[in-house]
């Protein structure tokens, strides 16, 4: 079973293009992102079934985790590991009746703790918490207190995420409360060098 832990990788509509999509998610798995999720919010599934069952293999090659952002029945099709799903989308219950029990399912609780509880409670694999610091990639997130980190280590016993604004100049902040899993989309994917962007953020946690 591959763990979830690391570096987490998020591709992004304009930061990773169709053309380039491959090439810069196999450079971060060089540099040793551990989990990487296709995030897409403009194409449809039909149009992302070649480019997720890419990442899928590649992914399984370097022996990383593969989620998909949102889009359930896509997992299903293109058999990737896991789907995260964020605070309008589908229930943890009904993603699992969907998707089965092998594939992983990851939630956005933001800042709260008591979704966190309710996520794991349904059947979610790891929670994500965020953002922490302000987000190019999402600028209207709520930035949340890094204790929140701390205490979700306490009370839940799946893997923690941390997302929103994360950076190689901030990470170690984040570091000493200790999550599992560390979501980055712009440090990495804006860096011109993505491999070794990843090895120096890996370095640092």
């Amino acid at each position: 079973m591959k763990p979830l832990e690391g570096i987490y990788a998020i591709t992004d509509d304009i930061l990773t293009p169709h053309e380039t999509i491959i090439s810069q998610v196999e450079a971060a798995l060089k540099g040793g992102a551990k989990v990487v999720q296709l995030r897409n919010k403009s194409d449809k599934d039909d149009d992302l079934v070649e480019v997720a069952t890419q990442l899928q293999k590649l992914c399984t090659t370097y022996q990383a985790t593969f989620f998909i952002n949102d889009r359930v029945e896509l997992t299903k099709k293109v058999k990737a590991d896991g789907v995260h799903i964020g605070y309008s989308d589908l229930a943890v219950s009904e993603a699992r009746k969907i998707l089965g029990q092998k594939v992983k399912i990851g939630v956005s609780c933001y800042g709260d703790l008591e979704r966190a509880q309710k996520a794991v409670a349904d059947g979610a694999d790891y929670v994500a918490f965020g953002a922490f610091y302000p987000s190019k990639t999402k600028p209207k997130a709520a930035v949340v207190d890094l204790e929140v980190i701390s205490q979700a280590k306490k009370e839940l016993n799946v893997p923690v995420c941390v997302i929103g604004g994360i950076n190689e100049t901030n990470i170690h902040e984040v570091a000493k409360h200790q999550p599992d899993m560390y979501s980055l989309v712009s440090d990495i994917f804006e860096a011109e060098n993505i491999q070794q962007k990843v090895e120096r953020l890996t370095q640092k946690i």
